[in-house]
């Protein structure tokens, strides 16, 4: 699973953060922040899903669990309209943003 690549083009669907990110030399770490994040979600949903439905195919739990575990990334971005048009994003404030606790239970 390439969760990279997953994780930039969410970034770049959010054009200002991914290029704040760039100029500030923070895409990288950012995009390696976010992607492990992801495959953390992913194995975790994927435990969840066996763990309540045993009896189902392995490649749709994974497929159900990265459905789920994308949703819950998505959720945890900030939006483009989240910032203010001066407001320049620093790598603190994504991260404290995508540290907030989720919903899981």
């Amino acid at each position: 699973m390439q969760y990279k690549n997953i994780v930039l083009e969410m970034l770049g669907q959010r054009p200002k953060m991914h290029e704040e990110l760039r100029q500030s030399r923070k895409l990288l770490p950012t995009l390696e922040f976010y992607a492990s994040e992801l495959k953390d979600s992913h194995e975790d949903w994927k435990d969840r899903l066996l763990q309540a439905k045993p009896e189902s195919d392995p490649s749709q739990i994974a497929s159900e669990a990265m459905e789920l575990a994308l949703k819950d990334l998505e959720d945890r971005l900030p939006s483009e309209s989240d910032q203010d048009e001066s407001e320049a994003l620093s790598l603190d404030q994504v991260m404290a943003h995508i540290s907030r606790p989720t919903s899981r239970g």
